[in-house]
Parts: structure tokens; C-alpha cells; sequence
């Protein structure tokens, strides 16, 4: 159930857009919905549609369509490390490898204690950096060696709550 706080924030981008367009606020609504809940799920998206008026499969085109909402459960930690071709000249696979042996887990897999999720994703545009990866959905580091992969884990192991 959407709390008085997330629909005034849907109101808030919704409040952008002509009446007849209230569509163009979902994305908007997805990201509320996963900074507060971690991700999207099949009720979530039920809750947008009805405060936005829109059919529920709308809102579901929109989730499965960009790979930035989480459609599943995932640890405290996002890495998504970029496994295009850029960065796979620059040892962007390697990357994914050591972070999944690091921790344990397989590429899209979370961590046992829940703190970590790791995805190979496509290209976050920086290529010159490469290998990239992007901590959740939202700090993006880069030249990405073994040394600074697993300073970063130790630094966000450190951070968690």
C-alpha cells in the first residue's frame, strides 16, 4: 500500500505533465518505488496504475522494457559491471569474473548475507574508462582493476547498514 509520503511524491511528478499524459510520469514513479522498496514488484506496478489511471500493463511495459528497475529482490549493494564490447577489450569480463569469485556468486546473483547483487549490464557510456560499473543504479566508477574492485567491496561492507 503506497504511503501518504509516495503518492504526494507521485503527485509531485505527475503534477509536470497535461492531464491527458499522466503516463509520461511512470518512470518517475518506478524510481520512487524502488528507492523505497529496493524494487519493483508485480503489486508495486498495480499501485502506479491506479494512482497514475493507467492499465497496469502500461506500467509493466515500462518496468520490463529498461534493465534499471529491479523486477526481483536485490542485496543492499547493485553492481552492475559493463560487459560490452569497450569494455570487454579492456578486461570489463574479467572484472564481472573477480567481483562474482569475490563474492561468491554467480553473475546476477545475491550475496548469502544479502548485501551484494552483481549483473553484467550494456553499455553506461564511458567507455574511455572502461572496465565501468555502476553502484546502485546511481555512482559510476571506473578503470576498474582487481585492487580497486575489491577496495570498493571492502569500502561498502564497511558502509552497510
Amino acid at each position: 500500500m503506497l504511503s501518504e509520503q509516495t503518492k504526494a511524491r507521485f503527485d509531485r511528478e505527475l503534477a509536470k505533465y497535461p492531464a491527458d499524459q499522466r503516463i509520461s510520469a511512470v518512470m518517475a514513479c518506478l524510481s520512487i518505488i524502488q528507492q523505497e522498496r529496493g524494487w519493483v514488484s508485480p503489486e508495486s506496478e498495480r499501485e502506479i496504475a491506479e494512482h497514475i489511471g493507467v492499465a497496469p500493463i502500461a506500467v509493466h511495459e515500462v518496468t520490463t522494457f529498461y534493465n534499471m528497475y529491479n523486477q526481483q529482490p536485490v542485496g543492499q549493494f547493485k553492481l552492475n559491471v559493463c560487459t560490452n564490447l569497450p569494455c570487454q577489450l579492456r578486461d570489463g569480463q574479467k572484472a564481472l569474473q573477480h567481483l562474482c569469485e569475490k563474492l561468491g556468486v554467480e553473475a546476477g546473483g545475491t550475496t548469502a548475507d544479502g548485501l551484494f547483487t552483481v549483473q553484467q549490464c550494456e553499455c553506461l557510456g564511458a567507455c574511455a574508462d572502461a572496465p565501468v560499473m555502476l553502484v546502485n543504479d546511481r555512482q559510476m566508477v571506473s578503470f576498474m582493476s582487481n585492487d580497486k574492485l575489491d577496495q570498493l567491496v571492502d569500502v561498502l561492507k564497511a558502509n552497510a547498514k
